[in-house]
């Protein structure tokens, strides 16, 4: 058995001493977070996609929200402090995070940017994030997540 490589995400989970677990699923490229909760068999609803957003400050922040859900960028603004925020661009994604599209996680970004975790994750002993890489996902308890990034939970999704 091959020696897992191990991303930026669980480096900094290990350091910090939190149990996750890993699920490999099979993908060359992105794919959105609901087929990746079907291809690992993960629950829908406990699943989370990771977006990076810029302020009208120029400051970044991690939006952490349920994968069928759409972030409600008034609502996720007022809630960073912000008078608007946009989608960093995905051509922007890699050199902001260190990460590239389908493969962002909240974790072991190039910086810790401003986090807030939907919360709804709070609902579930853990959820299922991006691992770090495309094909990788970690299983991890929210508020670890939440106590290792500094974030804050609110509701940041659209008509939620």
């Amino acid at each position: 058995m091959a020696k897992e490589t191990k991303t930026n995400a669980m480096r900094m989970l290990d350091r910090a001493k939190i149990s996750y677990e890993v699920i490999h699923y099979d993908c060359e490229e992105f794919i959105d977070g609901v087929r990746v909760a079907e291809k690992t068999g993960a629950p829908v609803e406990q699943s989370f996609k990771t977006l990076v957003m810029q302020g009208k400050s120029s400051r970044y922040y991690v939006i952490v929200l349920p994968v069928a859900a759409e972030v409600d960028l008034k609502k996720a603004a007022r809630v960073v402090g912000e008078k608007s925020l946009e989608m960093l661009h995905v051509k922007d994604i890699q050199k902001v995070t260190g990460y590239i599209r389908g493969g962002c996680s909240p974790l072991g970004m190039k910086k810790q940017f401003p986090t807030v975790i939907h919360d709804s994750a709070r609902n579930y002993r853990q959820i299922y994030i991006s691992g770090g890489r495309i094909g990788t996902t970690i299983v991890v308890a929210a508020q670890a997540l939440a106590d290792l990034t500094g974030a804050d939970f609110a509701d940041v999704t659209a008509g939620g």
